[in-house]
């Protein structure tokens, strides 16, 4: 893992976790992964997938995924232009 990441993940933790002060570390990432969905043992999950779920957590459900968004076109016709490199 790169050290980028693992400051993001850290920083990420940091915020959510403290709104739950009384759970443990293990308890906090259980939670995370039930609410991700993730099913199994919680060596099996991945950190992008945690990375994801504490991202989004506080985002509300109808809001756009950030990596999406940024490639977001209104109409079609502009996404036909953008995609032939007309813009």
């Amino acid at each position: 893992m790169q050290c980028h990441r693992i400051n993001e993940l850290l920083e990420l933790l940091k915020d959510e976790w403290t709104a739950s002060q009384n759970d443990s570390l293990m308890t906090f990432l259980g939670k995370m992964a039930e609410e991700a969905g993730h099913k199994g043992d919680l060596r099996a999950m991945n950190d992008d997938m945690l990375i994801y779920h504490l991202k989004m957590r506080s985002r509300n459900s109808r809001e756009m995924i950030p990596g999406i968004a940024k490639d977001c076109v209104d109409d079609f016709k502009s996404a036909i232009l953008k995609a032939r490199g007309v813009s």
